[in-house]
């Protein structure tokens, strides 16, 4: 993932480029779970550490929040992610778009069966009574007295540990839009 990190270096100094890397749980286990063949909680971590001591700005996305499942993990990620350095931190509550919701539902009766009524009626809970809300400005925003609950805990652990979500300068000057109906350029 590092591999190119000179580069990286190089453009986060001309004000090009951030990155943001999600962490989902910090138990690799549950994390492998989730995520098959993608890097263990510990090694984003790391990498938010390498790209922070690099100079390059970095933020941490806890998400999915999976109610009952992983939302116990939001405040340790945003502690590690701090301790390494990083500033900026979001959240986003867990989405069941289309096909999604039902592999989903099959997952939790697998893997977390004396958990599922409970995780999916927080999630119809904080989605309007459905299982993802769709609508544009809509889809990003749970509402509700759980959605309040995550948000409140995600606020006074960002305050707790530093992460000030300062504003990142990025120069925009440089980007293309790509041709109507055309692919952008790679160089």
């Amino acid at each position: 993932m590092l591999a190119d990190l000179d580069l990286l270096v190089e453009l986060a100094q001309r004000k090009l480029v951030a990155v943001a890397i999600s962490v989902t749980s910090l138990d690799p286990k549950l994390s492998g779970m989730l995520e098959p063949r993608a890097a263990s909680p510990a090694k984003r971590l790391a990498a938010l550490g390498k790209l922070v001591e690099a100079g390059v700005p970095a933020h941490v996305s806890v998400a999915p929040i999976i109610p009952a499942i992983t939302d116990e993990f939001m405040e340790r990620i945003m502690e590690d992610a701090a301790t390494r350095g990083v500033r900026s931190a979001s959240w986003i509550m867990l989405r069941l778009p289309h096909e999604v919701a039902p592999l989903f539902r099959e997952w939790l009766d697998v893997h977390f069966p004396d958990r599922a009524d409970k995780v999916m009626n927080i999630v119809r809970s904080i989605r309007g009574g459905k299982d993802n809300e769709a609508r544009f400005f809509e889809r990003m925003k749970p509402h509700g007295v759980w959605a309040d609950l995550f948000r409140a805990r995600f606020h006074k652990a960002r305050k707790r540990y530093g992460i000030d979500n300062a504003k990142l300068e990025l120069d925009c000057t440089q980007f293309r839009p790509p041709a109507p109906g055309g692919q952008m350029r790679l160089l």
